[in-house]
């Protein structure tokens, strides 16, 4: 289909972890190897975070491993990579990020259309041990619901 997006990676984690506020899309700033590794399906964003400093957005810990046909010219795998956002959506989520509990992080990186790697960030509050368990529980529940259903209708 046109139109859809590849996705590249997706932070799990971050579902568990993190209550879901406010999304967007942002564009990341690599290099041609990171593209081709990326083309490969190789990412990890497992423990990555998103900062702002100095007006700009950097993405931390996310895991990009070296092209494999790459030479002495592949980047670090582990370096941080600058988010291009606008600058009046990088001081409105400033001034949100400021309030306590809140934090960047990212959800997935995916392909866009035109083939841009374009990541999904997210502005996020930390879920108490107590929230985590009423998810988890929800999530059985409708587990089981679907498990009853899909046995009436056999």
């Amino acid at each position: 289909m046109k139109g859809e997006a590849k996705t590249i990676a997706k932070n799990r984690k971050a579902l568990h972890e993190y209550e879901i506020v406010e999304t967007l899309e942002a564009g990341v700033e690599l290099t041609g190897t990171e593209v081709r590794s990326l083309r490969e399906n190789n990412c990890q964003l497992t423990d990555c975070f998103a900062l702002i400093r100095g007006g700009e957005v950097w993405m931390h810990g996310v895991h990009i491993p070296p092209f494999a046909q790459g030479n002495i010219y592949n980047p670090n795998p582990d370096r941080k990579r600058k988010l291009l956002l606008h600058k009046k959506q990088i001081r409105e989520l400033d001034r949100k990020v400021s309030e306590k509990g809140m934090a960047l992080v990212p959800l997935k990186m995916y392909f866009k259309e035109n083939s841009l790697v374009k990541v999904e960030l997210a502005l996020a509050r930390g879920k108490k041990l107590h929230d985590k368990r009423q998810s988890m529980a929800e999530r059985d529940s409708k587990r089981e619901i679907e498990r009853a259903m899909k046995q009436r209708y056999r």
